[in-house]
């Protein structure tokens, strides 16, 4: 891919898409499984070779701009539970008034480990990044894109499986997934929500 003009200026109409990877900020929450969406972006602001810089809206965050290609991608500097609070400002900042252009990619319990699934809006399956968000934005109808993190082990708290590092295996999954998400971004840029449904959640 040609790499990516940067810019520090806000798009004069909205970005194609605001791309956000939920997680916890700090070394504490670095790796662990409930960082997968953070850590997502940053595999995507690699891909566009762009530098993932602090904003007044709670967040890191960085615009891509070409003759093809308008995003905003962003991690919330924010803990997950308040997540929203740093996306209603992006929105607002950017002008992203239509739910499905916000795409949020977080960790899911209810995936095998490194499973990738494209969701348009429905229920938020109790996550605290998603539930924020909702209550922020005030709809649940915008897109996740889901990276499996597999089920909370036995006598293990759900709490602490998702703060938790992946093993070694997991960690191989999760790296290809993380890859794999900025595929599908770029996928559903070029060819829409049904045709990139139809090949990721495959």
């Amino acid at each position: 891919m040609r790499r990516q003009r940067r810019t520090n200026r806000a798009f004069g109409s909205s970005p194609d898409f605001l791309i956000v990877g939920l997680g916890n900020p700090g070394k504490k929450y670095a790796g662990t499984r409930h960082n997968v969406g953070a850590e997502a972006v940053q595999e995507l602001a690699q891909r566009y070779d762009i530098r993932l810089r602090r904003s007044k809206e709670l967040s890191v965050c960085a615009e891509v701009k070409s003759e093809n290609l308008n995003l905003v991608v962003a991690v919330p500097e924010t803990y997950m539970n308040e997540s929203g609070l740093a996306v209603q400002k992006l929105m607002h900042r950017y002008n992203v008034t239509e739910p499905s252009k916000l795409v949020v990619i977080h960790d899911e319990l209810d995936l095998p480990v490194g499973k990738l699934k494209i969701k348009l809006g429905g229920g938020l399956a109790g996550h605290n990044g998603l539930k924020s968000i909702e209550s922020h934005i005030h709809t649940r109808e915008f897109t996740r894109i889901r990276i499996g993190i597999g089920e909370v082990k036995e006598g293990q708290k759900g709490r602490d499986y998702v703060l938790n590092r992946p093993s070694k295996d997991e960690m191989q999954k999760l790296s290809h997934s993380k890859s794999l998400t900025a595929d599908a971004i770029e996928f559903i840029h070029a060819h829409g929500y049904p045709a990139a449904m139809n090949k990721f959640n495959a």
